[in-house]
């Protein structure tokens, strides 16, 4: 009996201890934190910190921008606050459980780096976008092997890259951009960092592990050169003086360029004053470069089209046959006269802008590979084509056959296509793409994706070819689909290299496509559209000589990695919130590209999930992702639990 009433005083002891020891380190990180915010200015937005209360309560905080974890401080948000001051390290270090950190988008100044190397283990620092500046010390990473994501990103930092930042092996994100950063860039050599050092002022050779990264990385250092930049570095210059010899023949050579760039402008204008048509289509087989043989289009096939006499008699083949009787009628020697600009080379060849004398503005598309399609099949296919009515569909107008040249014809969309629109330059002049275009966006593309899955219920993919460049934007931002339904009259090898449908899982691993492809293909489409990203941005090449990023999966695998790992509000663009609305949304996105098609959520099930969304979050949608809570949008863990193998 006096044993078990010993056993009881000693439990009682222990859990008086532990709850002492709680409320003591509750009451020191309450002093820590209330002396960060006397650093600070401008604190109205943490008018709850006081000094009657503790952070936080087990895991739930109860300090605005304080993130908890068994009772402790484990993160800091204090983004978007309008904050001011210089922040107190010494606070900071006084915060032992701290492991992440985000100032995210104030007005703080300093060198908040100095003394990085004091705090504990941190796996996050995000400091983008204030006014925070100095030389970082080059070894201010040191020790700190747990960082994955470091954000720099427009402050006024300078001096070299701390060369301790090659030494986190962990490390997956480094942004540097809008800085001051000068010297060479070290040798990053961890694999699959996703690495930003644009618009600084950087010089020297890009080192070649690098060399494999998307240049806009790189953009904005004039004095940077080597890949994947277009700028070849120079070769260290001769301390030696050059010769006299060497000298003249380099000054013979010169005046000899500058005497045929001078002929060659004479020539250009000379060309220009004969009036000659500005759009030339070559068919493949052209005799010389730069002129049109005419004979191959205005004459009749005959027996040079292979022998296909008799099929599709109420074609002429040296015309352009409309689709669309309520459109504008014109002939081939109409666009072959107007005036016109390259538009670019896509995956099925090359497209032309051309303005006719009408006033009109039509693109001619050549399709390159489809020389094995016949005659017959490629008609019928065309005129089916013709015959879709959607107002999600780009229609198309025209279309001619020669059995070495097929041309189709559509209108010209001003606008230009959303990649342009996402990863192109966003001036000031640019529109804002918020959450409500993009929803817009997204419910357009689908009804279109929907619409051609009705029409083509025996056809293996629909589309075969959605990605953000073959969706253009009208004048109010209605997307409208391209190069849709082609996938019948491709050639079957430049369809499994280029086509998207043929980059999904299922083909990768099992050499097959699926109905659902067009599905992977639209929540790739999606995740580019909430993250602001590139399917396959910032990745270098793979062993092997193989690329990591040659499969558009490696978007869906980021997305995964920070929405499980770290903080879900990272994974938005900067020109959207991270709402409940934008929440579920990426969860669409993700169901789309489940890897296992099996899994992978049905055309039916996404566009029911999509057509529930609103442009804005009412109370009960709504989730404050700088709190860290996403359970209160309705969403768990388990609801970002597709693709954790892409």
């Amino acid at each position: 009996m006096d044993h078990n009433h010993h056993l009881w005083h000693l439990s009682l002891l222990i859990i008086s201890l532990h709850v002492l020891s709680l409320h003591v380190s509750g009451a020191s990180e309450t002093t820590e934190l209330l002396k960060l915010k006397g650093s600070l200015g401008n604190t109205g937005e943490l008018h709850g910190w006081a000094l009657d209360s503790i952070p936080c309560h087990v895991n739930k905080s109860t300090w605005k921008g304080v993130i908890c974890e068994n009772g402790a401080v484990f993160g800091l948000r204090l983004e978007n606050m309008s904050l001011t001051g210089h922040v107190d390290m010494d606070a900071l270090i006084g915060l032992p459980g701290l492991r992440m950190v985000s100032f995210q988008n104030n007005s703080l100044q300093g060198s908040i780096l100095d003394q990085l190397g004091k705090l504990g283990p941190l796996r996050l620092v995000f400091l983008s976008d204030n006014q925070f500046s100095g030389v970082i010390p080059a070894n201010a990473f040191e020790g700190k092997g747990s960082l994955r994501r470091v954000h720099l990103s427009r402050n006024k930092f300078s001096g070299p890259i701390p060369v301790s930042l090659t030494g986190l092996s962990k490390l997956v994100e480094l942004k540097l951009d809008g800085n001051q950063f000068t010297g060479e860039i070290p040798d990053f050599p961890q694999q699959d960092l996703q690495l930003d050092v644009s618009n600084n002022e950087l010089e020297g050779p890009i080192p070649a592990d690098l060399s494999k990264m998307n240049s806009g990385c790189f953009a904005g250092n004039k004095n940077l050169c080597g890949a994947p930049l277009k700028i070849i570095c120079k070769p260290d210059p001769d301390p030696h003086k050059i010769s006299i010899p060497l000298l003249i023949v380099l000054i013979l050579v010169g005046v000899a360029v500058a005497l045929a760039v001078i002929g060659g402008i004479f020539f250009l204008i000379s060309r220009r004053r004969r009036k000659k048509p500005l759009l030339s289509i070559p068919p493949a087989n052209q005799k010389k470069a730069g002129r049109y043989n005419k004979d191959l289009v205005d004459k009749p096939e005959g027996e040079a089209a292979g022998g296909e006499k008799g099929t599709a008699k109420d074609q002429d083949p040296g015309k352009l046959v409309f689709v669309k009787e309520d459109r504008e009628q014109f002939e081939l020697n109409d666009l072959l006269r107007a005036s016109a600009e390259v538009l670019g080379n896509g995956s099925f060849g090359p497209s032309y802008k051309a303005l006719l004398l009408s006033g009109s503005a039509m693109v001619v598309k050549r399709l390159k590979e489809m020389n094995g399609v016949g005659r017959e099949e490629f008609h019928h296919h065309m005129r089916r084509l013709g015959r879709l009515r959607h107002p999600n569909l780009l229609p198309l107008v025209a279309y001619y056959y020669r059995k070495e040249e097929k041309l189709l014809v559509s209108d010209y969309v001003a606008n230009g296509s959303l990649a342009q629109q996402l990863h192109g330059n966003r001036s000031l002049n640019r529109r804002k793409l918020d959450w409500q275009v993009r929803l817009k966006i997204v419910k357009g593309v689908a009804n279109g994706l929907a619409y051609l899955y009705n029409e083509f219920p025996n056809q293996i993919l629909p589309h075969g070819h959605l990605k953000s460049s073959n969706v253009l934007l009208d004048a109010s931002f209605e997307p409208l689909l391209v190069d849709y339904a082609l996938a019948p009259v491709i050639n079957k090898e430049h369809a499994i290299q280029h086509m998207v449908a043929y980059k999904s899982p299922e083909y990768t691993e099992h050499s097959r496509v699926a109905r659902k492809s067009d599905v992977w293909s639209l929540g790739i489409l999606i995740l580019e559209m909430l993250t602001g990203k590139l399917p396959s941005s910032n990745h270098r090449q793979g062993k092997g000589g193989g690329s990591s990023s040659s499969s558009s999966g490696d978007l869906a695998t980021w997305v995964n990695s920070v929405v499980r790992e770290e903080w879900t509000g990272e994974v938005f663009d900067s020109e959207i919130e991270a709402t409940g609305m934008a929440l579920k949304l990426l969860q669409i996105g993700l169901g789309c590209c489940e890897r296992d098609v099996q899994k992978r959520w049905n055309l039916r099930e996404v566009m029911e999930r999509i057509e529930e969304l609103r442009g804005k979050d009412s109370e009960d949608d709504y989730s404050s992702i700088s709190e860290g809570n996403f359970e209160s949008s309705g969403m768990t863990d388990d609801d970002f639990s597709f693709s954790r193998n892409v």
